[in-house]
């Protein structure tokens, strides 16, 4: 107890003792001192004036006897121990003391020179020297101080007593017992009252502990009842609850948990979890914290009877945190649900036509399989397959039809196919095929002539089919997998270019094109942006007498730097890309606006205009906006003339032949172009209001051949046209014409019109505008 309260307290008080009280005292016992020093040396200034008076006689007169005497007067004066007496010559030296033998105590010194008056003056005969033993602090202290100084000390030690008195009672007492309360409380366990009343703070302090140790125990006792009941939960509810210590050993499970499991409690009890889940998913287990889901994870965990189960896992990160971990977790049973995700996910990565992969599965499939080729050491091929004419099945025989040929396709597929290979349907009727191998190159022809083979027999009757491919090989043509399905891909549009029904490997040449096609779909959508587009137009004549009658528009496109671009490249492009919707929509506005300046010349104001159009123009907003063209610019609807070709009439979409027949009922006249190098031309001329028919450039080429039988044949062909065409109304122009001889050959053959270089090359609009001016200009108008 050397630190306790009560000697701090007695520490305390002392120190207050030393620091204030005894400094005050031993003042006042210097001052006693000094007072006391003080009368002495008075007293003995006095003592020695007068004795030096009465020692100059005898001093002068060398009477040792009389000096002896009164030395022996002042030393028994007061405190006076010791007196000397010296002549100046020496020769007399008296010396009378009355110290004791046995002290030791320090003398003060007090001295006065003896003079004597002669009659020559005064003279210094010698001195007179006493002593007096020094004072200490108690030796001037007089009988009343010393009284008064016993009254304060006792007056000091009685607060000093009172005081330890009163702090035993009441600080030391009262606190002892709340010492002894709590530490029964600590060693015991029990709640132990303090058994003091009183109305000072010791008893405020008493009373505020006993109403908190009364609290106390009642909160213990209803945190027993919730853990009593929070045990029963545990081990009662329908879940499986089990805790975990931080080295992941079991400390509890519930009821329900061993149920589910199959365990015991005694048997389950410290083991370590990770022991209870597949080899395979124990890794998975165990870094668990480590992952992104925190401290939820799916494993598979074995059960009693070796049964393996789905088990998803949720531990209590608030537990887990803890330096002392013991966590809370619950784990549920997600096999059901686990293979429900797996047939789900093999859906969404599955075509539900075919049953092979779809793109999406492909794309993770396809990443898997060039990991596995690095792996093995080898190459792997991509095929990529597109059917040739799908479309025209879909829309002529049904959608139904279209997907029973799919289906008998992939069967067929399937029968040429090793286990390590990887189909899918990209989509439609595109195909992908994987195939790894250690010259990925041989097994990708090889494959290619299995899948041609498997076109040879009908998929239905009348049901021909073939299919384009495109051959990319990693890692020769490509890196990754993205760049791997695009070079198969581009290669099988390469293909498709060449002819259709075969394939293609992929060449570096290819991306050449790419960039090439790049670069015109970068100058068509600059093109619109920045107005580069123009309607240049090429006169259409009469045969019989070379007059212009009508005028067909050509898109051109006028590069700033590269100049007038080639048409075709750009117009297929922009097909491809359903840009010629807003190109044909540029090139409808300026043509009908150059129509509109050259009606304003002399025997112009009833030639007409030629407009193509591609078959994705035929919008249901197309008539309208045709009909505002020419009405904002005064033209008359039957000076139009709405040029389809044999792709517009082969869609024989609902959607078209309602437009077409507007524009007709609209006034606008119908001319079908490139007549005859389609296979079922004729049938149009039935199922189409057509009112003109555009000869294609290569008959007219043909009907003056060298060969006797191709130019016989060709203007046989040309007759029966015209006679044709004749005879159900529909006027005849001859394209392409570039010289004297098909001109007149055409004419004699009956042709109403025809257009090409041997009349106009097609020009910008202002320098025909200029030609058609000029006064040997011919004109005639259209019949």
């Amino acid at each position: 107890m050397n630190n306790s309260v009560e000697n701090r307290f007695f520490g305390i008080v002392c120190g207050a003792l030393l620091v204030f009280v005894a400094p005050l005292f031993v003042l006042f016992l210097f001052l006693s001192s000094e007072r006391a020093d003080k009368e002495i040396r008075d007293h003995i200034s006095v003592l020695l004036v007068a004795n030096a008076q009465a020692l100059a006689k005898p001093l002068w007169d060398l009477d040792e006897e009389s000096v002896t005497q009164i030395s022996a007067t002042v030393v028994s004066q007061g405190a006076i121990v010791k007196v000397e007496v010296r002549d100046q010559s020496g020769q007399l030296d008296v010396s009378q003391s009355t110290i004791p033998r046995s002290f030791d105590g320090k003398l003060v010194q007090v001295s006065r020179a003896i003079i004597y008056n002669t009659v020559d003056g005064p003279k210094n005969l010698g001195s007179i020297s006493v002593y007096y033993p020094a004072l200490g602090l108690f030796s001037g202290l007089k009988q009343e101080e010393v009284v008064f100084i016993s009254i304060f000390i006792f007056a000091v030690l009685t607060v000093f007593g009172t005081a330890l008195i009163g702090n035993r009672f009441f600080v030391i007492q009262p606190l002892m017992r709340l010492t002894a309360a709590i530490e029964a409380t600590r060693q015991l366990g029990s709640r132990h009252h303090v058994d003091w009343q009183s109305n000072d703070e010791m008893g405020r302090l008493a009373r505020s502990f006993n109403e908190m140790q009364t609290k106390l125990e009642s909160e213990e006792k209803e945190l027993k009842f919730a853990h009593r009941r929070a045990t029963d939960i545990y081990n009662l509810t329908p879940a499986m609850l089990f805790s975990l210590d931080e080295e992941d050993r079991i400390t509890a499970v519930s009821e329900y948990w061993l149920l589910a499991t199959g365990y015991s409690r005694a048997d389950i009890i410290g083991r370590n979890f990770a022991d209870l889940v597949t080899s395979s998913s124990r890794d998975k287990f165990v870094k668990r914290r480590q992952g992104e889901n925190g401290m939820t994870v799916t494993v598979k965990f074995v059960r009693l009877d070796g049964r393996t189960m789905d088990i998803l896992i949720m531990e209590s990160e608030a537990a887990a945190g803890a330096d002392d971990r013991l966590s809370l977790s619950v784990m549920t049973d997600v096999t059901e649900l686990k293979a429900s995700e797996d047939r789900n996910h093999r859906q969404a990565i599955t075509d539900h036509l075919t049953g092979l992969l779809n793109r999406q599965g492909f794309e993770a499939v396809l990443d898997n399989k060039i990991a596995a080729a690095d792996a093995a050491g080898q190459e792997l091929a991509c095929l990529f397959v597109d059917l040739d004419r799908f479309k025209w099945i879909n829309d002529n025989m049904g959608h139904a039809a279209g997907d029973t040929a799919l289906i008998e396709l992939v069967e067929r597929l399937k029968t040429h196919l090793a286990p390590s290979d990887e189909a899918a349907r990209l989509g439609g009727d595109e195909f992908a095929i994987l195939l790894p191998a250690k010259d990925a190159e041989i097994r990708a022809k090889a494959m290619c002539e299995q899948i041609a083979s498997i076109f040879e027999t009908p998929f239905a009757p009348d049901m021909h089919l073939s299919a384009s491919i495109g051959i990319a090989i990693y890692p020769h043509h490509a890196a990754t997998a993205a760049e791997l399905l695009q070079k198969s891909d581009m290669a099988m549009y390469a293909k498709k270019r060449d002819g259709k029904n075969g394939a293609q490997l992929f060449d570096k040449a290819m991306l050449d094109r790419a960039r090439s096609r790049a670069e015109i779909e970068a100058n068509i959508e600059a093109g619109l942006v920045d107005n580069w587009f123009e309607a240049f137009l090429q006169p259409i004549v009469n045969l019989n007498g070379r007059g212009i009658a009508g005028f067909e528009a050509l898109m051109r496109l006028n590069h700033p730097q590269k100049g007038l671009m080639p048409p075709a490249e750009i117009i297929s492009v922009a097909e491809e890309t359903g840009k010629i919707v807003r190109v044909g929509n540029v090139i409808m506005e300026k043509a009908i606006s150059n129509l509109a300046k050259i009606s304003r010349i002399s025997g112009m104001q009833d030639t007409y205009l030629a407009i193509n159009f591609s078959p994705l123009q035929f919008e249901p907003a197309l008539p309208a906006r045709l009909a505002a063209i020419v009405g904002r610019h005064g033209i008359r609807p039957e000076r139009i003339v709405v040029e389809i070709t044999e792709a517009v009439l082969m869609h024989d979409n609902p959607q078209i032949r309602m437009i077409v027949t507007e524009l007709r009922r609209f006034g606008c006249r119908i001319a079908l172009d490139d007549f005859g190098t389609g296979y079922s031309s004729l049938s149009y001329l039935n199922r189409f209001p057509v009112d003109i028919i555009k000869i294609d450039q290569s008959f007219t080429r043909a009907s003056n051949d060298g060969d006797d039988e191709v130019r016989q044949k060709s203007r046989m062909l040309i007759e029966g046209i015209t006679t044709l065409s004749h005879k159900m109304n529909c006027t005849v122009i001859a394209e392409g014409i570039e010289t004297e001889e098909e001109c007149r050959t055409l004419h004699q053959m009956g042709l109403d019109y025809g257009q090409g270089y041997l009349f106009h090359r097609p020009q910008h609009a202002a320098a025909l505008i200029e030609e058609l001016m000029a006064p040997q200009s011919a004109v005639a108008r259209a019949s």
